[in-house]
């Protein structure tokens, strides 16, 4: 399956758009700007649809042409904005969409449909099971209401591949006994909510930090969670703490934090996602991907500068670097970068680009009239790596069309290489990310 997370935010975003407390100021300052929780699996079938899940997806680049299924948790209007469904009937789609969810949300939707309309309510609750076009759907119960109990619920998809995640939002605590319903699952990915950081207190019907850790921790116990499962926090507040400080206690409790825009690809077989980061000198681009892959707890650092003997400030330089890194992380210097994308069993932080496009042409002494046609194989070799890699994947390369033309035959040589190798990286990319004094400018 692929999950294109088209929000990861809570009912008022993150930052809240009316909030000036310190950790709406860091997402801000950060640009990470998050829309309401909503998701799209495979281009066909919607996890929640709420009032802005339609336009960001088209914002990240999808049609919702394709839709056939719609499955709503419950009707809180974060997470169902049903006027979506009168903007599809001005649409000839073709084809009949199922809007799948508990009864009350799905009455909240009928008025916003004509008696002619190529639309099936589908009324679900806790503990069903039904097929859903080439998806398998268990209904799990939720601790969390609109009008009444068990009114809202939770999602267990199986896609037609064998790859299967959990939808867990939005939900306070779950019983002991919730967790026999799952028991074994070993999902692919499960996407828990993590609501209201150190205030608890606020609603029983969302997770803070203490409680996300403690499911987490219960689904591991159960097998729901194993090894391999990616665990992702979304419906995410600003009662968190600032960004940085989130990203490090979600990781200790195993997990992450979503991402809007982001794309997973879970099950046999899949491939991860593949982010490029880009950025001028001192542009804070190194950080940037640093703190992207802090979501994962082991990481290696691919770096491809190598070791430079007798050179101070290049070792004080990557001494700086070394000391950012948790210690969970391990490092290579290597410049066969091809062949650590093609075995790497453990997501990989490449650092960077740009140095190792130096390396090659250093190796086939293109600076003396070599071969400018093996760098170029190279460039394939490392392309064709790049799109194959099986664990998650973030690289930082330098930006260098924006500066003057160089003086040098061999300085426009390389600015011509390196902008297209960007140009090609960044096109088979899920991701990419232009840093630009400090601030990260998603650019898909």
């Amino acid at each position: 399956m692929e999950v294109l997370l088209l929000g990861t935010g809570a009912a008022d975003g993150w930052p809240s758009p009316f909030c000036r407390c310190g950790s709406c100021v860091d997402a801000a300052g950060r640009r990470e700007i998050r829309g309401q929780t909503a998701a799209l699996v495979d281009d066909v079938l919607m996890l929640d649809c709420g009032p802005e899940a339609p336009r960001a997806a088209v914002r990240f680049g999808r049609t919702l042409a394709e839709v056939r299924h719609i499955l709503l948790t419950h009707a809180h209007p974060d997470h169902l904005g049903p006027q979506a469904l009168l903007f599809r009937s001005w649409v000839e789609a073709g084809h009949v969409v199922d809007v799948i969810g508990p009864a009350d949300a799905l009455d909240v939707c009928r008025p916003w449909a004509g008696p002619d309309d190529p639309v099936r309510f589908v009324p679900v609750e806790a503990g069903d099971e039904l097929p859903v076009g080439e998806y398998t759907v268990r209904v799990l119960a939720a601790q969390h209401r609109v009008f009444r109990d068990g009114d809202a619920v939770l999602y267990d998809v199986a896609g037609p591949d064998g790859s299967r995640i959990l939808w867990a939002c939005d939900t306070g605590p779950l019983p002991p006994a919730w967790f026999d319903t799952v028991r074994g699952a070993a999902f692919d990915a499960v996407f828990l909510e993590e609501t209201f950081g150190d205030r608890s207190e606020l609603s029983p019907g969302h997770l803070g930090l203490p409680e996300f850790a403690e499911t987490v921790e219960a689904l591991r116990g159960c097998g729901a969670v194993v090894d391999s499962t990616d665990v992702v926090a979304v419906h995410l507040g600003h009662h968190n703490p600032p960004i940085a400080q989130l990203r490090e206690r979600v990781r200790n409790c195993g997990a992450r934090l979503g991402t809007d825009g982001e794309v997973l690809r879970v099950g046999a077989g899949s491939r991860a996602s593949r982010t490029l980061v880009l950025g001028g000198v001192r542009s804070g681009k190194s950080r940037h991907a640093e703190e992207l892959s802090a979501a994962y707890g082991s990481v290696v650092y691919v770096a491809t500068g190598g070791v430079r003997e007798g050179d101070d400030e290049w070792a004080h330089r990557v001494a700086l670097h070394r000391e950012r890194r948790p210690g969970t992380w391990s490092t290579i210097e290597t410049v066969d970068v091809a062949e650590i994308l093609r075995e790497a069993t453990e997501p990989l932080l490449i650092d960077c680009l740009g140095t190792w496009l130096t390396a090659r042409l250093d190796v086939h002494d293109v600076w003396n009239g070599g071969d400018v046609a093996a760098v170029d194989a190279d460039i394939d070799e490392l392309l064709d790596a790049w799109k194959a890699c099986r664990v998650p994947v973030v690289a930082v390369s330098n930006e260098v069309g924006s500066g003057v033309v160089p003086a040098t035959a061999s300085g426009r040589l390389f600015r011509d290489l390196l902008g297209r190798l960007n140009a090609s990286v960044a096109s088979v990319s899920d991701s990419v990310t232009l840093v630009v004094a400090g601030i990260p400018m998603p650019l898909r």
